[in-house]
């Protein structure tokens, strides 16, 4: 996410709790979606339905117990790692809760790598290691984790994410990303240390989540097999589509970990808390979830067509481009060049990082996240809940108003206060016809309007906003291109791309404009229905358990942190 002066790469795994979607009279009193962390009990003990968790298209794999060879190796023998099978028994199997004394730490850290192995079908070349720190030590060191983040840096983020309506004027987006892991990380892995570190409440009495642990190994061992720091993530765009890749394969092995925990393997499962939900925003939520809910599908068809064979090919032969490739499996969304051409005037220049101008690629993952923002506390959002979530706990990336995304460029402007109220950007998207962008362009304006936009007399297709996220927005759209352009004031807007906001009548028929298409100004669409800007539930009745915000959705993500752009 931060373009950082250090080149940090953590991968972090942060558990948060889950929405329960389906709570209604057919359900009972807690119907729950079950975390990344616990198969076998949600975080209020309710045991999941069979029917709630879509069982991964998994090989059954035959007990090595009669075939196993006498002179077993770990480097060798998959299954087997420093003296321990994948079904041993342990002393801590048979005491309440998960508690693991530090001196038997190891015993579970080794037979959880011969689970992985068993799964995977690949054997782990070294042993990581694994420590285990507080919450609050990982509280306090975790601005650490983003490395060395300059004023420029905090100034190109803020004016990202008001350019998605994710973070507004009066809040920090540096803070309020670093505050998604504060209260519910549960564990990371480094590959620079190859060292794994478990966050525990209490040392003193420590917990291992056998899921958590084994979610991180997974990262080890990819790391050994093809070096997780050796990947292109130098856009949002391609970060998302490598972790698509990356944490789809850990996901898509602790899917089939869980499943096994709860058929015939004995498995640490925590108790755990009820993260604080205060102040999250939603869409840099979304954004950084896209590759935990698409990438296990994405590995899922990977794997369906050549098994892990085939897995492990697209990590040495083809990455993926794109979040698109992720959210649309089996298809070649390889994204466009773009170069955005500056045409600012003197007083504007675009905003540079080491010398070099930052250009953000926003992919279709971030898109879809701007654009379902508010869906879960019940805010005004394009769009609806409905529309976004399902009521097994499912998250609809692959959406119309985002699908044809074919490329796209942010420049940050600013002048030489460099300050956030003196910033403008330039934001260009291209898409795969005139069609998808008219639907983006619609979806934007419908975001303009839901933020009390108000239209400027006699300055073409150019809205004015005074509060939140102040400023005025002038948007073009060529065919298949759209352009968004902001500035301070609407006389600022042609300084920071000449040729932006000519005088004359509004040429778009949206209904911010007074024209008929998309939404009209009482929310209501032209065939009555009121699904989009509308926001939240408005595409027909809330889905039950949404209002008031009870829980958050799924299992917050690992992330990784590198210098990016």
């Amino acid at each position: 996410m931060f373009p950082t002066r250090t080149r940090v790469f953590v991968v972090l795994l942060a558990v948060m709790l889950v929405v329960p979607l389906a709570v209604g009279p057919a359900a009972g009193a807690g119907a729950t979606a079950v975390t990344d962390e616990s198969p076998a009990t949600s975080p209020d003990g309710l045991q999941p339905a069979a029917s709630e968790t879509a069982a991964p298209a998994t090989p059954p794999i035959a007990a090595q117990t009669d075939d196993r060879p006498e002179n077993p190796t770990t480097s060798e023998t998959i299954g087997y790692v420093d003296g321990y099978w994948y079904d041993d028994s342990l002393p801590v199997d048979d005491r309440d809760g998960a508690h693991v004394p530090e001196d038997e730490l190891q015993a579970v850290v080794y037979r959880s790598m011969a689970r992985v192995e068993t799964i995977r079908e690949r054997t782990f070349e070294t042993t990581p290691d694994v420590d285990v720190i507080t919450r609050e030590e990982f509280q306090n060191d975790t601005g650490a984790l983003f490395g060395n983040i300059t004023e420029r840096d905090e100034l190109l983020e803020n004016v990202r994410y008001e350019a998605l309506f994710m973070v507004d004027r009066e809040r920090d987006a540096v803070e309020a990303y670093k505050e998604l892991y504060g209260g519910s990380v549960a564990g990371y892995y480094e590959p620079s240390t190859d060292q794994i570190v478990l966050v525990s409440n209490d040392l003193e009495s420590v917990e291992v989540n056998e899921n958590t642990l084994a979610h991180e190994l997974v990262h080890a061992l990819q790391d050994q097999l093809f070096g997780l720091e050796d990947f292109d993530r130098s856009t949002t765009n391609k970060d998302a589509a490598v972790n698509g890749l990356v944490e789809g394969d850990a996901s898509f092995v602790d899917q089939q970990y869980a499943e096994r925990c709860q058929a015939e393997w004995t498995c640490l499962v925590p108790e755990t808390d009820q993260p604080d939900q205060d102040g999250i925003s939603w869409g840099q939520y979304f954004s950084m979830f896209m590759p935990y809910d698409e990438g296990p599908d994405f590995v899922e068809h990977v794997y369906d067509e050549g098994g892990w064979a085939a897995v492990d090919a697209r990590y040495e032969d083809d990455i993926p481009a794109s979040a698109s490739e992720i959210i649309h499996p089996g298809t070649d969304r390889e994204p466009i060049d773009f170069d955005i051409e500056d045409r600012s005037t003197e007083k504007w220049s675009p905003l540079a990082i080491n010398d070099t101008v930052s250009r953000l690629t926003m992919g279709e993952g971030t898109i879809v996240s701007m654009f379902a923002d508010g869906t879960v506390t019940g805010e005004p959002s394009v769009l609806s809940s409905n529309e976004f979530l399902t009521y097994s706990g499912d998250i609809q990336y692959d959406q119309p108003i985002s699908d044809g995304w074919a490329g796209g460029e942010l420049v940050v402007y600013t002048t030489d206060a460099e300050t956030v109220e003196e910033s403008g950007f330039v934001w260009q998207t291209e898409w795969t016809d005139a069609d998808d962008a008219s639907e983006f362009r619609d979806g934007y304006l419908d975001l303009l309007s839901l933020h009390d936009a108000e239209p400027v007399d006699g300055v073409q297709n150019t809205l004015r906003i005074e509060e939140a996220y102040p400023g005025s927005y002038a948007i073009e759209q060529d065919g298949s291109t759209v352009t968004i352009v902001r500035a301070p004031s609407t006389a600022e807007l042609s300084e920071i791309r000449e040729g932006t906001a000519p005088d004359g009548s509004h040429t778009i028929d949206h209904n911010i404009f007074g024209g008929e298409g998309s939404e009209s100004s009482d929310g209501e669409s032209e065939s009555g229905d009121d699904s989009a800007a509308g926001g939240g539930d408005a595409g027909g009745d809330p889905i039950p358990g949404f209002g008031v915000l009870a829980a958050v959705i799924g299992t917050l993500l690992a992330v990784a942190v590198r210098h990016r752009r």
